[in-house]
């Protein structure tokens, strides 16, 4: 048996009768917590056959909330009074710090990602070369891909609760753009574009209005789509009303660099950020 084979032992077993004032559990959730921090480990990972949730490293994080106690962080003219720790390190992990942004111990953020004032919850992941803009917020353990822009006031979800949730993953290239709000387990696919304000939830339906009949996705927006909020028509007993949806009006080109920016994506298909 691996080490971490032992460790999540210790953890569901832990989390499953309520042990969880022991040595031994609080010694296996403190080294679960540093391996997500350091990024050994994830809370959600790609495999052959999808996103895979690691539901043992979410018990972590409860269980982590009942043994740590509520302490005062002080860091110069800002107090804190929480009891998961703050990140360190940003310096030797080589990471951009732009103050106040706030990152959580227990969630990874990898070399050469920005952090402008911003949020990262727990359990959370941003990969290298991301950049998190001003006021935007990665919920607790979801999952953001390498070379990532999320705009200002973008709102990430994040999901604890129950273990076997998928969190919210955000591709490696993908766009998402100025407030818009993605949650409930949603995945945006590699290099997909989010326009400004779209609001994605595991039921919104995602129409590609690209062909001669509407074709809807829920909970996934497929790779490389370029995507803006939309409204559509629903009856209800008491009339028809329109609700929200999301509108696949295009695919970013396969010519189209990587590195553009969001209005540059969205001007491909006519349209402004």
């Amino acid at each position: 048996m691996s080490d971490i084979d032992a460790l999540r032992e210790t953890v569901d077993a832990a989390f499953s009768d309520g042990s969880h004032d022991t040595r031994e559990a609080r010694d296996a959730v403190v080294e679960a917590m540093d391996l997500l921090d350091r990024g050994q480990v994830r809370v959600a990972e790609k495999q052959d056959r999808g996103w895979v949730v690691h539901e043992w490293l979410k018990r972590a994080i409860l269980l982590s909330f009942r043994q740590w106690r509520m302490r005062v962080t002080e860091i110069g003219p800002f107090e804190y009074h929480d009891k998961v720790p703050l990140k360190s390190g940003y310096a030797d992990a080589g990471v951009r710090v732009v103050p106040p942004a706030v990152v959580r111990h227990g969630a990874h953020v990898e070399r050469g990602a920005v952090l402008m004032p911003s949020y990262v919850n727990v359990g959370a992941r941003v990969g290298e070369g991301t950049m998190v803009d001003t006021w935007a917020t990665v919920g607790s353990c979801a999952q953001i891909g390498r070379g990532v822009h999320l705009a200002g006031g973008a709102g990430i979800g994040g999901v604890l609760e129950p273990p076997g949730a998928r969190p919210v993953v955000v591709e490696d290239h993908a766009f998402v753009g100025s407030r818009c709000v993605v949650v409930e387990g949603v995945l945006v696919e590699e290099g997909a574009v989010l326009g400004a304000g779209t609001v994605l939830t595991a039921s919104t339906s995602i129409v590609n209005v690209t062909g001669r009949s509407p074709v809807t996705h829920r909970g996934r927006v497929p790779a490389r789509s370029v995507v803006i909020p939309g409204m559509r028509e629903k009856r209800f007993p008491a009339g028809s009303y329109q609700v929200p949806c999301a509108l696949i009006i295009g695919r970013r080109s396969a010519t189209t660099d990587q590195k553009v920016s969001l209005n540059q994506a969205l001007r491909e298909h006519g349209l402004d950020a």
